[in-house]
């Protein structure tokens, strides 16, 4: 007979100890693929700068699950203090730039080196990695990734030359969960997670907030994210 009393601690706790547990599994898997690279240096097959941009992936999301179970249980705070945004460009630059290159995608970045902004840095990179990372999937040959003052606000944008956000995607209310749309694997989950860690920016009066559009500069998808 099932024993349902496991079940009584709740499901989204259940969920939470298995992210963990992968997130362990995850790292193992990061440290035995960094010793393979080692050996295998001259040169340095491309599927390595592969496998290592999905870990990186698959740790970014991994992340993102466990930071909205705190949130969600109220058990969660930010960590703010003054960055560069330029920091955080380069920072994303960093881990995307080799899967782009590969796949012949240009990654361009703009922004002015003396801007700064108060936010909580490693969620900020997490949310907009995961963003380029989309853009990758359904631009045609260019990204522009940029930073800059819009009055009270900081703004972080990305744009592409692809066909543009789906018209599901073009709602100005990201609060509500998205709805998994398993035959374009598009879930809006990134969406939803950068609106929710942008409305825990608060100044004054003023709250982060997310912008979804298809004027980009490049005909395609714009992504701009507010930080006050």
């Amino acid at each position: 007979m099932f024993n349902t009393h496991m079940l009584s601690i709740g499901f989204p706790a259940i969920l939470a100890s298995s992210v963990h547990d992968i997130k362990n599994s995850l790292t193992t898997l990061r440290v035995l693929l960094g010793q393979l690279e080692k050996i295998h240096q001259d040169p340095r097959p491309t599927e390595f700068r592969q496998l290592e941009f999905e870990t990186n992936r698959m740790n970014n999301s991994l992340m993102q699950l466990l930071t909205l179970y705190k949130i969600d249980l109220s058990q969660f705070s930010l960590a703010i203090d003054e960055h560069s945004a330029s920091d955080i460009l380069e920072d994303i630059v960093a881990q995307q730039s080799t899967l782009l290159s590969l796949s012949n995608i240009q990654l361009i970045t703009e922004c002015h080196g003396d801007l700064f902004c108060y936010c909580d840095s490693s969620l900020i990179s997490n949310a907009l990695c995961t963003l380029v990372n989309n853009a990758q999937r359904y631009c045609f040959s260019k990204i522009l990734l940029s930073a800059a003052q819009e009055d009270d606000y900081v703004v972080f944008c990305i744009e592409d030359d692809g066909k543009g956000f789906p018209e599901n995607l073009l709602s100005s209310d990201y609060k509500q969960l998205p709805q998994v749309n398993l035959a374009n694997g598009n879930t809006g989950l990134g969406l939803f997670f950068a609106e929710t860690i942008a409305q825990l920016h608060v100044q004054s009066d003023k709250r982060g907030f997310i912008v979804t559009d298809n004027n980009s500069q490049f005909g395609g998808a714009r992504f701009k994210l507010y930080l006050p």
